[in-house]
């Protein structure tokens, strides 16, 4: 457990960041979270599930749950492929993630046991809670969203548009789609395309576009990534602040906060 304090010289009392791992089950299999808040908030509070990119619970959505842990959220960032596993390259994150793209109910059940694991924490508000994705996690968020998920709002950094069909019934978190402009894995049709389908429900949805923004540019390492991997993926810290900006003012609406 890590606790980190201090006064800063206007005489605030800085984020006192509580940081944990935490357990959960799915299916018969351990996952292992992590979580983080402000122990200097007292009393429960709004919560945020972090959904990685395909590479699985590495620092980077760590540092995503630090983040909004800094902003006053409880957070969890999610163990999406059990055991801690992480993928090392492509071929082996595309086989980690492959059956959930191929099995939306195998998505939501894991997703749901996160999701739990987060209510129960001691600081969270069972009735406020939204989710984020990047890339397959954005993809995550959005689908689980439309499988029913009980919370109030998703947001998906530069995730992909396809899963299952939009159901009214079901559906009933409001989104946030940042998107990069220059994606070469997600077009601006299927954007368009996701849009519509929730226009269509009457669920509220907001598209941000980043110019020149790529696939992953949220995320610092994505430039030394693509060129190791060969992918079209660059970090763009416009956008990122863009995006992680945009996400706070959501936020804000969304929970009053």
């Amino acid at each position: 457990m890590l606790s980190i304090s201090s006064i800063g010289k206007s005489g605030a009392l800085s984020p006192n960041i509580k940081e944990a791992n935490v357990s959960y089950t799915s299916g018969g299999v351990t996952y292992n979270g992590f979580i983080a808040y402000d122990d200097n908030i007292k009393g429960k509070r709004p919560a945020v599930l972090v959904v990685p990119e395909w590479w699985g619970l590495n620092d980077y959505p760590r540092m995503r749950a630090r983040k909004l842990a800094e902003l006053g959220y409880v957070a969890m960032a999610a163990d999406v492929f059990g055991n801690g596993r992480i993928a090392v390259n492509p071929t082996e994150a595309q086989e980690f993630t492959t059956p959930f793209y191929k099995d939306p109910a195998l998505a939501k059940k894991l997703l749901d046991a996160a999701l739990q694991k987060l209510k129960e924490l001691p600081q969270t508000d069972p009735n406020n809670v939204a989710a984020i994705g990047y890339c397959f996690g954005g993809y995550m968020v959005l689908n689980y969203a439309k499988l029913g998920a009980d919370l109030k709002a998703v947001v998906s950094f530069h995730g992909g548009m396809g899963g299952v069909p939009v159901d009214k019934r079901l559906f009933k978190a409001k989104v946030l789609v940042c998107q990069g402009g220059s994606d070469k894995f997600v077009s601006q049709n299927d954007v368009d395309k996701f849009k519509h389908q929730l226009d269509s429900i009457g669920a509220f949805c907001s598209v941000k576009v980043y110019a020149n923004a790529t696939h992953a540019f949220t995320n610092p390492d994505a430039t030394a990534t693509g060129k190791k991997f060969n992918m079209p993926i660059e970090y763009n810290a416009e956008a990122d602040k863009a995006s992680w900006d945009d996400m706070k003012m959501f936020f804000v609406k969304i929970f009053n906060k």
